[in-house]
């Protein structure tokens, strides 16, 4: 039960993504910053990118993925359509890892401890699913701001 309820947030929310910087009227806003607001639109996409990929993909999916969380706040200018493509991509890799867990597997430890004491899997993938719609909520709120 809960690993279809897993399946089909993340499904949703990585298509809001796609939808969401698809939306920005230009690629320059999508890296506009305002006063109080660190993060662009687009480095919160590609920190959302790189963080399932690692915890998703390279983890429970053996996709080899590797990190650089550095990049994904520093890198700019990355053009929307490679944006929407590795969105897409994440998407691929979110749905075909999680396809291949059982609901026991929910309940054992997560492979690697993250916040410095050890999880389920379950657990952890709750916590991703959540820190998606976190930033998605401000890619959201972002746009509006930035095109007002």
């Amino acid at each position: 039960m809960l690993l279809a309820t897993l399946r089909t947030l993340f499904a949703r929310d990585l298509d809001k993504l796609q939808q969401e910087i698809e939306a920005y009227e230009t690629e320059e806003a999508l890296w506009r910053t305002a006063p109080g607001i660190s993060n662009s639109a687009g480095n919160l996409c590609l920190h959302l990118i790189g963080n399932l990929n690692t915890y998703i993909g390279a983890e429970l999916g053996r996709t080899g993925y590797v990190r650089n969380r550095e990049l994904e706040f520093s890198l700019r200018d990355v053009p929307r359509a490679e944006l929407v493509a590795s969105v897409e991509a994440t998407r691929a890799v979110v749905e075909a890892a999680l396809a291949r867990l059982s609901e026991e597997q929910l309940h054992q430890q997560y492979p690697v401890v993250v916040f410095e004491s050890e999880m389920t899997t379950g657990y952890f993938l709750v916590h991703l699913a959540t820190h998606l719609a976190y930033h998605l909520g401000q890619i959201n709120y972002h746009r509006r701001l930035v095109g007002a």
